[in-house]
């Protein structure tokens, strides 16, 4: 899930882990129907054709996939995209908090990279999914609604992570902001 959308080589590199194998979805195909794996050589060498494990797929190497995939791959590599999916999360989930503590409205607003959850509760952190699970879905629910009637469509369940982009403009996240500062005063 984390992808391209924390660093250049995924959150694994974010947080100092050296993984034994790492695997991307459809991000490594810009969307498409494609997935990658590498790791560690000893892990590698198992694999056909020169180890016993088989590996294959029906769409392995699809041209059009490929083609998304390298298009993705050189606007992710561009430099400052990362600082930028930053900056603009960052302004999001302080610009909500703010918005929110100015309506006397309880929220936790977690984000990494352009990656983001908002979370409708009193607890000081939410880190785990117990305190995930003691969140006010319902009041999420009604925010999320009242959202898209201000024409801002955020990830539809608490539950689900919300996902910036370089497309975004500091002009739309202020007007999230905005949007939302409304839907506080009615929540």
């Amino acid at each position: 899930m984390t992808g391209f959308r924390v660093a250049l080589a995924g959150a694994q590199d974010y947080y100092g882990v050296v993984p034994d194998l790492t695997c991307l979805g459809k991000i490594i195909g810009g969307g498409m129907p494609v997935g990658a794996f590498g790791g560690r050589r000893d892990v590698m060498d198992a694999l056909a054709p020169t180890g016993p494990v088989y590996q294959a797929g029906t769409l392995s190497g699809n041209p059009i996939a490929m083609a998304a995939g390298f298009a993705c791959l050189t606007e992710v590599a561009q430099p400052g995209i990362h600082e930028t999916l930053d900056e603009l999360t960052t302004r999001l989930a302080e610009g909500l908090l703010d918005a929110a503590q100015e309506a006397n409205i309880p929220l936790v607003v977690n984000h990494v990279g352009g990656m983001f959850g908002i979370f409708f509760t009193d607890a000081e952190s939410v880190n785990c999914y117990q305190d995930v699970m003691a969140c006010d879905v319902e009041r999420f629910k009604r925010f999320f609604h009242m959202m898209l009637d201000e024409g801002v469509y955020l990830a539809p369940s608490a539950f689900e992570a919300g996902f910036m982009s370089v497309a975004h403009s500091m002009d739309d996240i202020n007007n999230t902001i905005d949007a939302a500062r409304r839907v506080f005063a009615k929540l």
